[in-house]
């Protein structure tokens, strides 16, 4: 493994002039953002990632490849994530492309240039090109599928009370126009073995199931689902199966074919840090002409990819800027960032797990979480910790009210210090020991 990431990174580095996009590179200014990055990873390549994830002076480079305010202690990455300069720079570089000569600069120069973030996706991702639609986010990809693939009365759709709330309203639409059925299934807070998860869905299918909807990662509390289990499962029956992938997609290393789904949706404002607003959906190649774009393609694009990228008038500048976020994410390598970031959640979470009163949601086994988790601390309302947290010590966090759980999601990032981890761990161990201070 070690010998292959040290390929693919030398691979990467060769390719600065010439790859994905390296017309951004051009500038001074973006080669000495970039510099730094990459050359503290050279500086590395003989450790192992894991080894890599306790190195603070490379992490050091790698949080200073950002602007984030050091004012705010941001633990709410899950939802969106900042972007490194040289994505932001390169994001405003190319809008004031697009504004000189515009209908010809944005359609004629800049929107060709996609197909190459095209294939920069498609390489992080396994695939094919002809296989990758770059949309708005994971709820387009997502609902592009969930409104494009035809049903009739009474076929069921099957996914937990734990997906993501958008998804379900798209659901429930469905089921109160066309009378499709919605068939919930409850699966386990923090299992002991995540096996009962892809055992849960097998018992709920049905003669009339005809899809799968499986998050790759709970957005509640970072649990990470068996996917690759259920599809199989779901393909065994003759039934179709769509990943959620909103949050895992560059947060943990996988490939396509490490899930063998039919489908993959996913936001790249999260984990890859591009330009908020940017977003990947995958589809099997033999499975584009039967599911309807969601605004309409003419007919000639039936088994073309791109017909889920037809939205009308476009900034080209977030697409374009993709590509710096692919060279960020490549140059620190998808095990090291995946190492780094479950080291972090697990700092905060071994920090805790001792103080009286505090629980947790997550799973502290490897296999089923990586950056997110999600904790309590026996009676004390999450909302009111949120925002305690947040008013009295600029620590922004994530509150969860659920009808089977409640707790505080945290998600830390690659620019996150070790320091504002002790002290969100300081704060909330006082909360426990003492809760929360009377108004």
């Amino acid at each position: 493994m070690q010998i292959k990431n040290d390929i693919d990174r030398r691979r990467f580095l060769s390719s600065i002039g010439k790859g994905v996009g390296l017309a951004a590179l051009s500038s001074a200014t973006i080669a000495s953002l970039f510099k730094d990055v990459v050359a503290a990873g050279k500086a590395i390549d003989h450790l192992s990632p894991l080894d890599a994830a306790l190195d603070e002076d490379y992490w050091a480079t790698i949080q200073q490849a950002f602007s984030v305010t050091r004012g705010i202690i941001n633990l709410n990455n899950g939802g969106v994530s900042p972007s490194p300069r040289i994505v932001t720079e390169a994001f405003v570089r190319y809008t004031w492309q697009q504004e000189d000569a515009t209908a010809y600069t944005m359609w004629q120069i800049l929107e060709p240039q996609s197909e190459t973030i095209r294939t920069g996706l498609a390489e992080v991702f396994g695939c094919s090109p002809e296989e990758i639609a770059i949309t708005r986010n994971a709820s387009e990809s997502l609902e592009i599928l969930l409104m494009g693939m035809d049903f009739k009365s009474g076929d069921e759709i099957l996914t937990t009370t734990q997906d993501y709330p958008r998804m379900l309203t798209t659901l429930r639409q469905r089921e109160l126009r066309e009378g499709l059925k919605l068939n919930l299934i409850k699966i386990p807070i923090a299992p002991n073995n995540v096996d009962d998860i892809a055992a849960a869905f097998e018992r709920a299918v049905t003669p009339k199931t005809k899809l799968i909807l499986v998050s790759h990662q709970i957005n509640l509390t970072g649990q990470i689902l068996p996917v690759r289990k259920v599809c199989e499962m779901a393909r065994s029956k003759g039934i179709e199966s769509i990943v959620d992938g909103a949050h895992a997609f560059a947060q943990f290393d996988f490939k396509r074919d490490d899930l063998q789904c039919d489908y993959y949706g996913t936001s790249l404002h999260k984990w890859i840090y591009a330009p908020k607003g940017t977003g990947m959906l995958y589809v099997r190649k033999e499975k584009i002409p039967k599911v309807w774009a969601l605004m309409a393609s003419e007919g000639q694009n039936k088994n073309d990819i791109r017909k889920y990228e037809e939205i009308g008038t476009h900034s080209a500048a977030m697409r374009l800027a993709i590509g710096e976020a692919i060279l960020f994410h490549n140059a620190i390598g998808g095990k090291r960032k995946e190492e780094r970031l479950r080291y972090l959640s697990r700092y905060w979470m071994n920090n805790l797990k001792s103080i009286p009163k505090v629980g947790f949601n997550t799973s502290f086994d490897p296999k089923q979480s990586c950056a997110i988790a999600n904790f309590k601390v026996e009676g004390v309302d999450p909302v009111q910790l949120g925002s305690h947290l947040m008013a009295k010590h600029k620590i922004f966090t994530t509150p969860i009210v659920h009808d089977e759980f409640t707790g505080i999601r945290i998600t830390p990032n690659v620019y996150t210090t070790l320091w504002e981890l002790d002290r969100f761990c300081n704060v909330v161990a006082d909360v426990a020991r003492q809760g929360l201070p009377k108004a």
